[in-house]
């Protein structure tokens, strides 16, 4: 028979559950209001309609659904031992961190790991181009998502100058056999291009101007792709007419509604695999052990943080 003691322990319990499962509902809307200029919200005030409501609550049913066959797509990944190469690609605000957000959010970080390289150093710079991302390529039962990736050379570096005609030639001719050896040694590589048009990215720059929480993510490379649109649109058909290669092929996402941009991405890249759910043990908690010799030592209370809220 169960007491009131344990009767309040079991809804203590189920309380705090019910708290944690909203607090990770609220890391989403966090990140919806984090792409949002919030002076403007608060300036308008216009309640959204219906129409926009439903759209919402569509939105997060299809994302927390994606989400579960991602951890699924996750286990298959570490049971069969699989590698997974994911490059992103895109013009500066095309939304290729916002997916990338929503793909490892409820994954291991062990298994799904961002690769963000910055800017090489005057070491790298003399060294085989390749060679700096092949030390983040992955291991059995991983997958790497590279936010940018080794198409820098056909993409920035071109456009700006900071490769030679003869390097940017090289990339080209080595960038096939590159991948063909990766699919070879049992390596996945699936590519995708955001797709945004002029408009949206002159918005979505705007956006970030304004935005004090988002200025960080402008930097002079980012305003001056600006001035050079059309230069990058021609680098980019380029880049997808001659490294398009069966073993490693491209696919461009439409980008400039983000959210549909995020579903159809996740969706696409759950196509790819032929992952299937992998059966778990039952898990059992253990008792908490107790020992009587046992006693728990006081923390000074000058080593607390400040409750300030």
């Amino acid at each position: 028979m169960t007491t009131d003691t344990e009767r309040q322990q079991q809804e203590e319990m189920m309380r705090r559950m019910r708290e944690d499962l909203l607090d990770s509902y609220d890391e989403e809307l966090e990140m919806e209001l984090e792409e949002r200029n919030m002076e403007e919200l608060e300036a308008t005030g216009k309640p959204r309609s219906e129409v926009e409501r439903l759209a919402r609550r569509n939105y997060f049913r299809e994302l927390f659904r994606l989400q579960g066959e991602l951890v699924k797509l996750q286990d298959w990944v570490v049971a069969s031992k699989h590698k997974v190469v994911i490059l992103f690609e895109g013009r500066d605000a095309a939304g290729k961190g916002g997916v990338i957000k929503r793909i490892t959010q409820r994954l291991n970080p062990r298994v799904a790991r961002v690769a963000a390289l910055p800017a090489p150093n005057d070491r790298e710079r003399t060294q085989w181009y390749f060679q700096r991302y092949v030390s983040h390529l992955p291991a059995a039962g991983e997958m790497v998502l590279f936010d940018r990736s080794w198409y820098n050379r056909a993409g920035v570096e071109r456009v700006m100058g900071f490769c030679s005609d003869d390097e940017y030639e090289e990339f080209f001719r080595t960038v096939p056999e590159f991948e063909k050896m990766l699919a070879r040694s049992g390596i996945q590589v699936i590519k995708y291009w955001f797709s945004i048009t002029d408009e949206e990215q002159h918005s979505r720059f705007l956006g970030r101007i304004h935005d004090p929480l988002k200025q960080w993510k402008l930097s002079p490379m980012d305003l001056e792709s600006r001035v050079r649109w059309e230069e990058y649109t021609k680098a980019k058909e380029i880049m997808l007419e001659r490294t398009h290669i069966p073993e490693a092929p491209w696919w461009v996402v439409q980008a400039v509604d983000k959210k549909t941009a995020r579903l159809n991405c996740i969706q696409h890249l759950l196509d790819q695999i032929p992952y299937t759910e992998v059966e778990h043990d039952p898990v059992v908690l253990p008792e908490r052990v107790r020992n009587e010799d046992y006693t728990r030592l006081p923390v000074p209370g000058e080593m607390y943080v400040p409750e300030r809220y």
